[in-house]
Formats: structure tokens, C-alpha cells, sequence
């Protein structure tokens, strides 16, 4: 849902970098989990008390048990994760990256699948225009997709594929 930057103030708020549109999602949450990254084995879970506006992209919040600077400070770097029931709800049509990450990319003017294949989605990119799918290929070559509409043909989170208009050019140069 984010990352913690760091502390606001002298009393234990965070300054939370918040992943997607606003801090609606972060702001509705009972309870989050702060963690050194998605295989952490031992999160640490806190009830969140208060959430209010910051800087453009960052939302302040006060948890439980964290009462001074040192203590928010300490977090700096963990990332924010929360239960996806308690998230608002999407659009149809709309998809949340955690439900993209790991999918397969594959060719909307492929043959077959085997020859479909681009890679698989390991990393979302915020751009400002429209996201970036980061897709790593099966001998570890990322291409940079734009996630826009005028691209995917298909999204099936659920069957873990996306099937995407590839254009000339797009491919040439992995990153």
C-alpha cells in the first residue's frame, strides 16, 4: 500500500508514501502491517489511530505503540501492507497491482501461447501518464510495457495472464 519515509513531528507520526490514487485505502484501514519487504516472515502489526493529509503523495499516520520520532524513525524504509478485504472497491475494469504482479505477459498476435510468452509482470512503475508494467523475460531481460489501455487487450488476474498489443519498436531494447 506504501512506504514509510521517515518521521513528521516529535510525537510518532509517519510520513507514509502511499501506492495508487489517494490515502482513501490507507485511511480505511483498522490495522496495517509494516514489513522489510513482500517475503518478510515477521511483520509488524499496528492499529492505526489517526490518518490525515501531507505532502502530494504522502498521508501522515499515527499507530499504536509508536509515541516519538526514534520510534518512527525505526520504520523508515518498511513497506506498508494491509488485508485486500478491507480495500475500497474497484471499478469494473479496474485492477489492483498486487493482483498484476506475477501475471503473464503474453502477445495479442502470437500463433500459440508458446511463442505468445514476453515474460512475467515483476514490477509496477507510477509514471504519471499511465503505469509501467516491468516484465522480465525467461533469460531475465525487463522491457518497460505501458500499462494503457490502448495496449491490453486482456487482463485475467485470476488466470495470472494479460494479453498485450505489442507495437514496432516496443521490444528492441530490453532495460
Amino acid at each position: 500500500m506504501g512506504v514509510v519515509l521517515g518521521a513528521h513531528g516529535l510525537r510518532g507520526e509517519l510520513r507514509i508514501r502511499y501506492f495508487g490514487d489517494g490515502p482513501d485505502n490507507l485511511a480505511g484501514m483498522p490495522a496495517i502491517e509494516l514489513a522489510s519487504g513482500v517475503d518478510d516472515p515477521e511483520p509488524r502489526r499496528f492499529t492505526v489511530q489517526r490518518v490525515r493529509d501531507g505532502r502530494r503523495g504522502e498521508a501522515r499516520v499515527v499507530l499504536d505503540g509508536i509515541d516519538d520520532r526514534d520510534g518512527a524513525e525505526a520504520l523508515r524504509g518498511r513497506q506498508v501492507i494491509g488485508e485486500a478485504r478491507d480495500l475500497e472497491p474497484l471499478e469494473p475494469g479496474e485492477y489492483r497491482w498486487y493482483e498484476l504482479i506475477g501475471c503473464r505477459v503474453l502477445r495479442a498476435d502470437a500463433a500459440d501461447e508458446a511463442d505468445a510468452l514476453l515474460g512475467t509482470v515483476r514490477e509496477i512503475w507510477e509514471t504519471g501518464a499511465h503505469d509501467v508494467l516491468v516484465v522480465e523475460n525467461e533469460e531475465g531481460q525487463r522491457h518497460l510495457l505501458p500499462a494503457a489501455q490502448a495496449f491490453l487487450r486482456e487482463i485475467d488476474p485470476a488466470g495470472q495472464r494479460i494479453v498485450y498489443e505489442v507495437i514496432p519498436g516496443l521490444l528492441d531494447e530490453p532495460v
